[in-house]
């Protein structure tokens, strides 16, 4: 038999029951109230999938828009300080241009969102400096929410319909009240009309180095704009072809349809460029127009503040690097550079004859 064991005493059977249930339960209530329970922070929505396509479009557009703006500084003395020489075709103008996203075609619509930040509003895309709008305070970005008490419109073809909003206010009036929205908040401006040639001024998306007239815009192609480099020859293409316009060259050439329908295809964002093949249908401008061209050309520079010491040296150098054989360039389109040249020389010093004299710079 094994030898019994001592009986544990009441006490300790109390104790190691009481160790055996803390064991099994360690649990505590506790008198402080339960810390609430922070909802999850919401997940940031997915990035949008940029496709190539959709990166080569934003790309490109900001190409188009600083060189557009570029066009915008370069023209703005132009147009303004050659009004009287524009006669008939100068107009009162508020001196700015505005777009919105419906402005653009397919994917460079979700570009201008997301490279200019438009959306449905019309936004002021640029300011012709010593313009009224410009006095007025007016800037690149102002969102267009209302002119003279009329609400703006909004969407597809919000621009020619704001057009023909401002268009009878500018013509009949010396100042027009416009409501624009600036970083969120609303302001009121008084923008005086401002007397300049009414002229579109276009930049074309192609790098042949050209440039156009259709009686009532000009157009700058890439490439010329490029071959210029600086805005002192940008000036010097640009006041040429407004010349043309002012003298009515394309009307008189039977080109104005043709032209218009280039100035159309290359100032879209997506031209189609099969238009340029061989001469593009443009027959040579006749020497007595080019001649008288670059004669008021060279007196609307002078007015507007350009240096127009360089300008035969810049249209010789034109002449050299792209001579006429060069289709769709400018030469091709100009072929007269030997008149041009020697006429440039005469109206230059008839011009600081008169600049010396301090006579009114008249052709």
């Amino acid at each position: 038999m094994s030898p019994r064991r001592p009986a544990l005493p009441a006490a300790w059977s109390a104790m190691a029951a009481a160790l055996l249930l803390s064991a099994c339960s360690t649990f505590q209530p506790s008198s402080e109230p339960a810390a609430p329970i922070e909802p999850a922070a919401p997940l940031p929505p997915p990035a949008p999938v940029v496709t190539p396509q959709m990166q080569a479009a934003r790309d490109n557009l900001k190409v188009i828009a600083t060189l557009q703006e570029r066009l915008y500084r370069v023209a703005a003395p132009l147009l303004i300080n050659n009004a009287d020489l524009c006669k008939s075709q100068a107009r009162n103008l508020l001196g700015f241009t505005a777009k919105n996203k419906y402005s653009y075609p397919g994917e460079y619509a979700e570009a201008s969102a997301a490279v200019l930040g438009y959306d449905d509003v019309l936004q002021v895309s640029g300011v012709l400096a010593g313009s009224g709008a410009a006095r007025a305070g007016l800037r690149k970005g102002d969102d267009l929410v209302a002119a003279g008490g009329k609400a703006l419109p909004k969407g597809r073809d919000a621009e020619s319909k704001a057009a023909a909003v401002f268009a009878p206010l500018a013509a009949n009036s010396a100042s027009l009240s416009m409501t624009i929205a600036r970083n969120g908040h609303k302001e009121t401006l008084n923008v005086p009309v401002t007397r300049a040639c009414a002229f579109r001024v276009d930049l074309g998306n192609s790098d042949n180095v050209n440039a156009y007239n259709d009686g009532s815009r000009v157009l700058l192609t890439r490439g010329m704009i490029n071959f210029a480099q600086n805005d002192e020859a940008i000036a010097y293409v640009m006041a040429k072809e407004l010349a043309h316009n002012v003298l009515g060259h394309a009307g008189q050439n039977r080109s104005t349809a043709t032209m218009a329908s280039i100035i159309d295809n290359l100032a879209s964002v997506r031209p189609d460029l099969t238009m340029l093949v061989g001469s593009a249908g443009l027959r040579p401008m006749p020497a007595d127009h080019d001649v008288a061209a670059d004669n008021l050309a060279l007196y609307m520079l002078a007015r507007a503040g350009y240096n127009i010491s360089n300008a035969r040296a810049f249209w010789q150098r034109l002449s050299g690097q792209y001579p006429a054989t060069v289709l769709n360039g400018y030469t091709a389109i100009h072929p007269n550079v030997t008149a041009r040249l020697a006429a440039m020389d005469r109206s230059i010093s008839e011009i600081r004859a008169k600049q010396a004299a301090k006579r009114p710079l008249l052709p």
